[in-house]
């Protein structure tokens, strides 16, 4: 409903990503209110009140809106509006982060269900070859953001179905410019942690060949995701 009624207020096409007409609401908010260069936003949760979205769609849009110079988020203290001019258009940054991690969570744990069932022992050396490559770069972002992407696709390939490491392959592709602003602000030691005990499970579970205990490991991994950067 939402989508439909700034479709029409707007003239953007039912296609337009959701994330984005909620930044024009947030910029539109802006200038209806006054709020002034350096002045503090709403909270998030009143903003989410205020424009009737989810907290998921608004997060995304206020990332979109620090990608492109409008507001600045500072941790602990909440969200500003920039002291630069306001830009006319966004840039183009791909499908939401939660759009993408609702897609992985569908494919990606039946994707594990099939691995336990058919992965062979090589298979699962390569799985666990990157879950070891996660914790020898445990502090280094870019090998750890690789190997992560590893262990995802070796998963994948695992089921010995390339048309599903294709599928992967793309949904990692999507994550862009909006997923590592959103990982930046939320990145800790504790996040860390937490996604190598979840690979260590889902590992565990395939090579047991334990198809439900695969399939609730990795949706319980994706779910843990999605809840740390929704999080108020």
């Amino acid at each position: 409903m939402l989508k439909r009624t700034l479709a029409a207020n707007d003239g953007t096409t039912p296609e337009t990503r959701l994330y984005r007409l909620v930044a024009d609401r947030i910029q539109e908010l802006i200038r209806n209110e006054h709020i002034s260069p350096g002045e503090r936003l709403p909270s998030e949760r009143d903003l989410a009140t205020k424009l009737s979205v989810s907290r998921a769609s608004l997060r995304e849009a206020l990332i979109a809106l620090e990608l492109g110079g409008v507001i600045e988020v500072r941790g602990g203290s909440g969200v500003y509006v920039s002291e630069r001019p306001t830009p006319a258009d966004l840039p183009e940054a791909g499908p939401g982060p939660f759009e993408v991690l609702s897609a992985r969570r569908l494919i990606e744990s039946e994707i594990a269900a099939i691995a336990a069932r058919v992965a062979t022992d090589s298979a699962i050396d390569a799985i666990l070859k990157a879950v070891v490559e996660m914790e020898q770069n445990h502090s280094n972002y870019s090998s750890n953001e690789q190997a992560d992407r590893n262990f995802h696709i070796a998963i994948a390939r695992a089921t010995g179905n390339s048309a599903l490491v294709g599928s992967l392959d793309y949904l990692w592709d999507q994550r862009g410019r909006l997923w590592h602003k959103l990982k930046e602000h939320f990145q800790t030691e504790e996040l860390r942690q937490e996604t190598l005990k979840d690979h260590r499970r889902i590992l565990e579970a395939i090579a047991a060949h334990d198809p439900a205990a695969a399939r609730k490991a990795m949706r319980a991994h994706l779910e843990r995701v999605t809840r740390t950067f929704s999080r108020g």
